[in-house]
């Protein structure tokens, strides 16, 4: 395949370009960079039971969801010592960045041990921004204060009945307070964690960055706008460099952010067994699959600069387009006007024409009705030969973080040469190119996109150097 160059008054021809040094993942498939995507090429899922104690809650439709593996670690940015502070947003923001940083070859230089902070010498602080995607934040954490607020009191006069009582009812009780839980203090750093921007802060303060630091919470597309946002901040030289992507962890003691999405039906479910209840783009499709949490996190450079220090170069950032449905909080448009739209933003903004195209990371969430919207504009705009495959098939969806993990699957295609498949996508609804296995793809061009609630639309298209 013949590379097209730069069309011409495109950006790419005028002036700054941008690149992809480095990259870190922590995911349920891998919590670093080559066993995600081993994992990923593997078609491997991660699909278990909820915790049993979420069904003392409430009668739940969904009953799986993906869950991390452990991924905590004592490493310099973050210590364990440092979880009771920070919230596990801010924790695996932290650890994907400290792998991101060592592979862009951008070494860490301690400031203060004490406080775990650092400096990157090769990088002037005033030049280098963060750009961090998140849709909730520091939720967990925030749920954990209000069971303590609502339910130590409470307990404690549970505790008071209890004592005189007799025997059989005593025991009753002690069910009761076992099914309880909540932290035996509060948590004096509760404001802290569960503020939406505290990863990204807690990014630019571990690292010493004075650059635009921006919090972006656009639902499922937040990564994708947090890593174009940036992509935009350095190609127009507002920063010579920023540590982008997205953060998200979804648990909770008593399953409430799973329970708000399964209440409006848009979780996998069905007979099928587990670990074949998550099939986007297949007709069998019920919903997503929820997954804990993860993080991607990219180090973006200007093209020149990255050479200059001869940094390794993973994709090169070409074009970016967001727009906004304005149809419905839930509820994609049908129409799929607004994601066109989106499409042909990124195309222009990048100088590429749809042929120039070889590969689409798509949304793909096996929602019923999205998934036949985000087919009808990608065949409309590609047509039926451009393989397509969905990250989501296998890591389910990490809300905020789930944009940023599919542009570094992406980014992982265009440098190996390889795509991983879409799994259990048995009866496609459309007659597009899916991948069925892991697939040799030595493209130029590729496009991952994300489509929020809010209707938030983000498309990224990324080149291969």
């Amino acid at each position: 395949m013949t590379r097209p160059g730069p069309r011409r008054g495109s950006p790419r021809a005028r002036g700054r370009r941008v690149v992809v040094t480095g990259l870190g993942v922590v995911s349920s498939l891998g919590s670093d960079r080559r066993s995600f995507w081993r994992a990923c090429l593997a078609g491997e899922s991660v699909v278990e039971p909820v915790p049993e104690a979420w069904h003392r809650y409430a009668s739940l439709r969904s009953r799986v969801w993906s869950p991390l593996r452990p991924w905590e670690r004592d490493t310099p940015l973050v210590s364990r010592a440092e979880g009771r502070r920070l919230d596990a947003t801010s924790r695996m923001a932290l650890l994907a960045a400290e792998e991101a940083l060592a592979a862009a070859g951008l070494a860490l230089e301690p400031v203060d041990r004490k406080r775990a902070t650092f400096r990157l010498p090769q990088l002037a602080p005033e030049g280098c921004g963060v750009f961090l995607g998140t849709g909730v934040g520091g939720i967990g954490s925030l749920l954990e204060g209000a069971a303590h607020t609502m339910l130590h009191d409470a307990k404690g006069r549970i505790a008071q009945v209890r004592d005189a009582l007799r025997d059989g009812h005593r025991q009753a009780l002690d069910e009761v307070l076992a099914a309880l839980p909540a932290p035996p203090v509060f948590n004096p750093f509760a404001v802290a964690m569960t503020m939406p921007n505290a990863a990204a802060a807690n990014l630019a303060i571990k690292l010493g960055l004075h650059g635009p630091c921006r919090t972006f919470a656009c639902a499922c597309a937040s990564g994708t706008v947090a890593i174009g946002q940036a992509f935009r901040a350095v190609r127009r030289g507002e920063c010579e460099a920023a540590v982008a992507g997205g953060s998200e962890h979804l648990s909770d003691p008593y399953g409430a952010v799973f329970r708000g999405f399964d209440a409006v039906g848009a979780l996998a479910q069905g007979p099928l067994p587990p670990e074949r209840v998550n099939r986007p783009f297949d007709r069998s499709r019920s919903g997503f699959l929820f997954a804990e949490g993860g993080a991607a996190i990219l180090v973006l450079e200007e093209l020149a600069a990255a050479r200059a220090r001869r940094a390794p170069i993973l994709a090169e950032v070409v074009g970016y387009g967001e727009t906004c449905d304005a149809h419905d909080v839930m509820a994609m448009d049908p129409s799929g006007r607004q994601i066109r739209r989106a499409l042909e933003d990124c195309l222009a903004d990048a100088g590429l024409a749809p042929a120039d195209v070889g590969y689409v990371n798509a949304h793909g969430t096996g929602t019923p009705r999205n998934d036949p919207v985000e087919c009808a504009v990608l065949g409309e705009i590609f047509g039926p030969e451009v393989p397509v495959s969905s990250t989501k098939s296998l890591l389910g969806h990490t809300l905020g973080a789930s944009g940023a993990l599919e542009a570094a699957a992406t980014a992982l295609t265009l440098h190996h040469g390889r795509a991983h498949p879409n799994r259990n996508l048995d009866d496609p609804i459309a007659d597009l190119a899916f991948l069925r296995q892991a697939t040799a793809l030595p493209v130029h061009h590729a496009v991952t996109q994300s489509f929020a609630f809010g209707g938030q639309n983000a498309v990224l298209a990324l080149a291969r150097l």
